[in-house]
């Protein structure tokens, strides 16, 4: 069993779809083994999003991300990072897969309703930015 973590963004949130995305993750075998809610202040998005800095999109993300409350929570099964990644689906909703996150519940490329880490190390580092250090990436007990 491997952990991940994947945040419910602001837009989601508003839309009253915390329910249905967690729905989603435990209907496909997951289980979700912390959760939280957190406004993230703009130094804390700047920190999280900092692989991006300098990039076209960057300050419009820190702007979206601070723009309400976000829902993280780290993600444990089989596989999970790239398991979850593919319940996701695509960053731009036109291109995601049939079925999922994305695609039924994101408005635009910007406003795509969650976030999945993308590997094993991500992972274990945007875990323990939300999360007591105690939840990584390592093998379930």
């Amino acid at each position: 069993m491997k952990r991940t973590l994947m945040i419910i963004k602001p837009d989601a949130v508003s839309r009253n779809l915390i329910g249905a995305i967690i729905g989603r993750i435990e209907n496909n075998g997951y289980r979700i083994v912390n959760i939280g809610m957190k406004q993230l202040t703009r130094n804390e998005a700047v920190g999280f999003y900092k692989e991006h800095e300098g990039k076209t999109f960057h300050d419009g993300l820190i702007d979206f991300m601070t723009s309400g409350p976000c829902v993280p929570m780290v993600i444990e099964g089989e596989n999970a990072v790239q398991g979850i990644r593919c319940l996701v689906g695509a960053t731009d909703p036109k291109e995601a897969a049939e079925g999922t996150i994305r695609r039924d519940y994101a408005e635009t490329e910007r406003r795509n309703a969650v976030h999945a880490s993308d590997s094993e190390e991500t992972a274990g580092r945007e875990i323990a930015f939300f999360f007591d250090h105690s939840y990584s990436i390592r093998d379930a007990e």
